[in-house]
């Protein structure tokens, strides 16, 4: 049923959303509007840069009774985004290796103070501004991928801790300010067991659960413990926002059914994130 009114759907009760973050028909989100979604995710700029979503934008998707959460990455900088050029000109030390996978995209120093003041505040004040109802923070792997040789003798753990610590200032400062404000990092699930991360996070987001990019049915070993660490925290009592890549008839609906036994809002949409999948039967 979709939803109406203001909204007063309490967390763990999402059972759909929807996932894009570029391609917005007309450059507007009267299509994410109207749809029949609990949950929308857009970038916080309609090109990406800088022309934000304004303040009307953002209360008429909600005025349908739908949470609209804000993307951007904390633990990676594309080169088009708008504080790029000027990181690269008096803050390189910042920046570290290129991501293989996403040509044009870079993993930062996330936990240095310079950092959260140019970068991960001012776009949090900025979803704050606009009246997003929370935030959707991708790239928490970056512990995982930055080059060791940029992090001045840190290792993993660390590193993880770091991350962590990095969402929960985020929590704290975002929640200072607007008090249901959600907090959803995408993957990592096993940043669970550093402190303070459950306790900061409403929910989490997990891409590919099920289906790599794209029809792939996802069967290593991590896949397994992904789902795992994420049952644990929607047993902790934090939603799930699970995507899978698929576009096959058989795949979609295989999906869509472990959404259902596993009590997750899912959504099986492209790997371009350019048009939101259609909910779940």
């Amino acid at each position: 049923m979709a939803p109406t009114g203001k909204p007063t759907t309490t967390p763990v009760e999402f059972r759909s959303w929807a996932y894009q973050l570029q391609d917005y028909s007309g450059g507007k989100l009267d299509q994410l509007a109207a749809g029949p979604w609990q949950v929308v995710v857009v970038d916080l700029a309609r090109d990406a840069h800088e022309d934000y979503f304004t303040a009307a934008e953002i209360a008429k998707v909600r005025s349908t009774g739908k949470r609209v959460l804000a993307y951007f990455e904390i633990g990676s900088i594309e080169d088009f985004r708008p504080e790029y050029p000027g990181l690269r000109r008096d803050a390189a030390d910042l920046i570290a290796n290129e991501w293989g996978d996403w040509p044009g995209e870079y993993f930062v120093r996330y936990y240095d103070e310079r950092w959260w003041q140019r970068v991960v505040r001012p776009r949090v004040d900025q979803a704050l501004r606009a009246g997003f109802d929370g935030v959707y923070l991708d790239t928490p792997l970056a512990y995982e991928e930055i080059d060791l040789g940029s992090v001045q003798g840190r290792d993993r753990a660390r590193l993880a801790r770091d991350m962590a610590g990095l969402i929960a200032r985020i929590s704290a400062y975002a929640k200072g300010r607007t008090k249901d404000f959600l907090i959803v990092p995408q993957n990592s699930p096993e940043l669970r067991h550093q402190p303070g991360y459950t306790a900061a996070v409403d929910g989490i987001a997990m891409e590919e659960l099920f289906y790599q990019a794209t029809d792939e049915r996802c069967t290593e070993d991590y896949c397994a413990e992904n789902l795992s660490e994420t049952r644990a925290l929607r047993d902790a009592g934090k939603f799930v926002l699970s995507v899978d890549y698929a576009t096959r008839a058989a795949d979609v609906r295989s999906a869509c059914a472990r959404y259902r036994t596993e009590r997750f809002a899912g959504t099986v949409t492209v790997l371009d994130l350019d048009r939101p999948g259609p909910p779940c039967p």
